[in-house]
């Protein structure tokens, strides 16, 4: 089931060099780690003049949509789902 939330959370992010890439790694969220084991989809986009970064990953047992602010740096969950069809 999908589920839209907007809720802060926690992302751990690695910078690869080689690929001039980032990559979220791992999201705390409700209480629990999640280790994300693919990023699907990434894009930006620009509210006024700030720059968004939206990903969408898979963890084990979700997915999450969720949102960077690189202007003050928060990360803001959008969307989760377990898969499920509604």
């Amino acid at each position: 089931m999908l589920q839209k939330v907007k809720v802060p959370v926690s992302v751990i992010l690695e910078y690869n060099s080689k690929l001039r890439r980032v990559f979220p790694k791992s999201v705390h969220w409700d209480g629990n780690d999640y280790p994300v084991t693919k990023v699907g989809f990434h894009h930006t986009f620009r509210e006024g003049k700030t720059l968004i970064h939206v990903f969408s990953v898979d963890t084990p047992s979700l997915f999450f949509r969720l949102r960077l602010n690189t202007d003050n740096l928060q990360w803001t969950l959008e969307e989760i789902s377990d898969g499920e069809v509604d």
